[in-house]
């Protein structure tokens, strides 16, 4: 996802790095998706579309109206955020002539909240007609009149993000290169972010020659605005020579409507000719790739997640004598007027594991345990024995899949939710910063190592791409892809299989030492996942940076209290 604020800078961030962009059209949701998602390989790369434009045009002729400005502002918004929410590039509006200035300055505010890039206006008055019909009286707004209406508009611009961009309309008009030239530098003068030039013209001869005398025009004010075209009539000419004769951004204006138009036109002819739907089938796209597109196929992946989820349980060792906490379990300690055991279970109901089982093990001070919405396990052997011992005290809840939650762990729903969302068969949370806090000094942290899939780019877009895990344990090197266990584990039901088959073979020969622990009976969690990962099974990782806190020491509930920001009864 992206927000409004990271899309609006786009298309200046693409136009300053790439010199041109191209922008394909979109007039519903699944034509956008569309030009999302279209790419070609070519001797130079790979290409793709670096926005949409949410064209007046098509917009109207979805709806089955004339492009006239017949379609009111919320009808249009309505279009524009159905392209929004399902895009990432930066979408331009085309914003007809703007209306009244007033009508303008709200359409500014509204757009440029919502994350679009840029609106378009032409210099025509109200209500236009459509530049593309020869047979339309087209009227031109006087330039000083349409310079204000931009004024206005820039005024209520809140970031220098946001472009207002007008459209010259003096070729269409037939008014002749001077008046567009004439227009344009009022226009810019007037603080206009773009430029558009306008041609019904065949050939691009007109296009070319205004793109020729812009750039001395431009030089003489000391700013160039980006030169934007629509090569609809004209469309003989490449992106990559209009670029090469200073255009920036280049708008394929109505296209996906028009071939949609013709491909339905097509089916339904079909369907009534044959008196059936088969022979249509050979230029229908199959309902299958549609569900794909519009993310069906997602949802129904997060059901039967949610389904396995509702099933698995919530495992928290809590056996353990903590020297630095010995009156108390770990899972008792009081950060504010709750323990750490009521916050756990509290976040875990709002990540949405509302019913799941919550299996606590029990060893040290067992009887402090008082909440009755757990089951309650006993580890009575916890002065012998590790914390895998106590895990396996709960084997019973493993079969569906589990969670692992170390009983000094406070985390936040949201980074509960993300784990949840993961496709993995045993994922373990990891967090980098432990470099910015003390190791080795007043407790030996539980280090991984971990590598991307594609290591080759330290970058990655999909923020959830999880980590191959090749190390873990105290021992572990501090280097570059080391990474801190959280304390938090995900097993699927797959995942939790491994997991026993793994304990129950080391328990069979009963190693001492085991990894990192002087005996089997006394390992530790990590020391049987490296024994998973020694046998060869991908133990993956997700890579958080916060939304978690270890409670080891006072200083550390002092320190959850501030950031719950628990307000303390007084002790007076």
């Amino acid at each position: 996802m992206i927000t409004p604020g990271d899309r609006l800078k786009l298309l200046r961030e693409k136009v300053r790095q790439n010199g041109f962009v191209r922008i394909i059209e979109a007039h519903s949701g699944i034509s956008a998706l569309v030009g999302e998602a279209t790419r070609v390989q070519t001797g130079t790369g790979i290409v793709e579309y670096d926005g949409i434009w949410e064209s007046s045009l098509t917009d109207s002729a979805s709806k089955g109206f004339p492009d006239i400005e017949l379609i009111g502002l919320e009808s249009r918004i309505h279009t524009i955020n159905e392209i929004l929410e399902v895009t990432q590039k930066p979408l331009i509006v085309d914003g007809d002539t703007g209306r009244s200035p007033i009508e303008f300055e709200f359409l500014v505010r509204r757009l440029e909240r919502m994350g679009v890039s840029a609106v378009i206006i032409e210099d025509k008055v109200f209500p236009k007609r459509n530049s593309l019909d020869t047979s339309a009286n087209q009227t031109l707004e006087a330039p000083n009149l349409f310079a204000q209406k931009i004024q206005r508009g820039k005024s209520q611009v809140l970031t220098d993000d946001f472009m207002i961009i007008a459209r010259l309309e003096s070729l269409i008009a037939g008014t002749g290169l001077e008046d567009a030239l004439f227009r344009a530098e009022i226009y810019i003068r007037a603080g206009v972010d773009g430029i558009m030039i306008h041609s019904q013209q065949a050939e691009p001869d007109e296009i070319l020659a205004f793109g020729a005398a812009y750039g001395p025009l431009c030089e003489n004010l000391g700013v160039r605005p980006p030169l934007v075209c629509v090569p609809t009539t004209y469309n003989t000419i490449t992106d990559q020579e209009l670029a090469g004769h200073g255009f920036n951004v280049m708008i394929h204006a109505n296209h996906l409507l028009r071939a949609s138009y013709k491909a339905m036109e097509e089916a339904a002819l079909s369907i009534l000719r044959h008196d059936r739907s088969n022979e249509v089938e050979a230029i229908c796209t199959p309902t299958s790739t549609i569900f794909q597109v519009v993310g069906f196929d997602r949802v129904k992946e997060l059901d039967r997640l949610y389904d396995s989820l509702q099933r698995f349980s919530i495992i928290i060792p809590a056996a353990g004598k903590d020297p630095v906490f010995a009156e108390s379990p770990k899972s008792m300690i009081k950060v504010g007027r709750q323990t750490i055991l009521d916050h756990q279970v509290e976040r875990l109901k709002k990540a949405g594991l509302t019913n799941n089982k919550v299996c606590v093990v029990r060893g040290h001070e067992g009887s402090q345990f008082t909440r009755t919405d757990v089951e309650y396990l006993d580890n009575d052997s916890y002065l012998d024995t590790g914390s895998a011992y106590s895990l396996f005290c709960a084997e019973e809840a493993m079969t569906d899949g589990f969670l692992l939650l170390y009983s000094d762990i406070l985390f936040d729903e949201g980074l509960m939710q993300r784990l949840l969302e993961t496709e993995g068969d045993i994922v373990l949370l990891l967090d980098k910063s432990y470099r910015y806090h003390a190791h080795d000094v007043n407790k030996r942290l539980d280090l991984v190592l971990a590598d991307r899939t594609d290591s080759s780019h330290p970058r990655n877009l999909a923020v959830d791409s999880l980590l191959n895990i090749s190390r873990i344990g105290k021992q572990t090197p501090v280097q570059d892809n080391a990474y801190e266990f959280v304390g938090i584990a995900l097993f699927s039901e797959k995942g939790s299989a491994i997991l026993r088959r793994v304990y129950r073979d080391a328990q069979t020969r009963n190693p001492s030492p085991f990894h990192e622990s002087p005996s089997f009976n006394q390992s530790g969690f990590v020391d049987i996942i490296q024994e998973i990962i020694g046998e060869g099974h991908q133990v993956s990782g997700l890579e958080v940076s916060n939304g978690w806190i270890e409670i080891h020491e006072r200083i550390d509930v002092d320190q959850a209290e501030k950031e719950l920001q628990i307000v303390q009864p007084s002790r007076s």
